[in-house]
């Protein structure tokens, strides 16, 4: 499988545990996604943002954008950089992204979080999908857009990588169920209780791997991470969140 050289930044220090592998959702960057994860895990372990195909700084490629190629893309990068083992967090759309990385190459992950992430169809609350029928990229979040052209200026390139993570969302098909329970490494499964994964789909995952968890907050979609897209992000709940995750990372 071809892989392609993915955008990556290092916060922290390496420490006892494995370096964090942050994998972001769709239209995000690492810095819209995990400014307040970055200021939060990173004085006590080292962690690694990146940036998959066609986003933020890396490129696009002539290649489809799958959760398979990241998941190739994620285990070249990971070699790359000399490392062992990782653990590795994914939000929404990269919650699919790193379970497929963990199926794939289980010798490269120690533990797994997968926030606002899922692996079915039904998993989703009512009209999620029909909202990929006919959609306007003025729907994509001011902030996630805004960030996106200070990396990238050409409007047409913005386009691009709105028709990839469109692309991927509807050719989206259920991850086998024997497939998700087939993951060794301990999974910590976060989700909103107003999210647009159902609840009930975070904890049914996390009844499905050997060794899941399930965390579901009083939250929507990311606000619980302090994403920069959400309005009104409380940071009482994300310093909460992010210590639970710690704590599960730490074990």
């Amino acid at each position: 499988m071809t892989t392609i050289t993915l955008h990556h930044e290092l916060f922290g220090e390496s420490g006892d545990r494995p370096p964090l592998l942050l994998v972001h959702d769709g239209a995000g960057t690492i810095d819209t996604n995990w400014r307040a994860t970055i200021a939060s895990l990173g004085p006590d372990s080292q962690l690694i943002g990146v940036e998959l195909q066609g986003h933020g700084h890396t490129p696009h490629a002539e290649r489809a954008y799958t959760f398979d190629n990241s998941a190739a893309d994620l285990a070249a990068l990971v070699r790359s950089l000399d490392v062992d083992v990782v653990d590795v967090m994914g939000f929404s759309n990269g919650g699919p992204t790193v379970l497929a990385f963990a199926h794939r190459y289980p010798d490269l992950v120690r533990r797994i979080v997968v926030a606002s992430g899922f692996t079915r169809r039904d998993g989703m609350v009512d009209g999620f999908w029909s909202g990929f029928d006919h959609p306007d990229i003025a729907s994509l979040p001011a902030p996630l857009a805004a960030a996106y052209r200070e990396i990238n200026p050409d409007p047409d390139d913005l386009r691009r990588m709105f028709d990839l993570d469109l692309a991927l969302m509807r050719e989206f098909t259920d991850v086998p169920d024997d497939t998700l329970a087939a993951i060794e490494a301990p999974v910590l499964f976060v989700g909103g209780d107003r999210d647009v994964v159902r609840p009930g789909h975070t904890v049914w995952m996390a009844d499905t791997v050997r060794d899941g968890r399930a965390l579901v907050l009083p939250a929507g979609h990311g606000d619980y991470l302090g994403m920069s897209d959400v309005d009104e992000a409380d940071p009482v709940l994300t310093r909460v969140c992010l210590t639970v995750i710690g704590r599960f990372l730490a074990a």
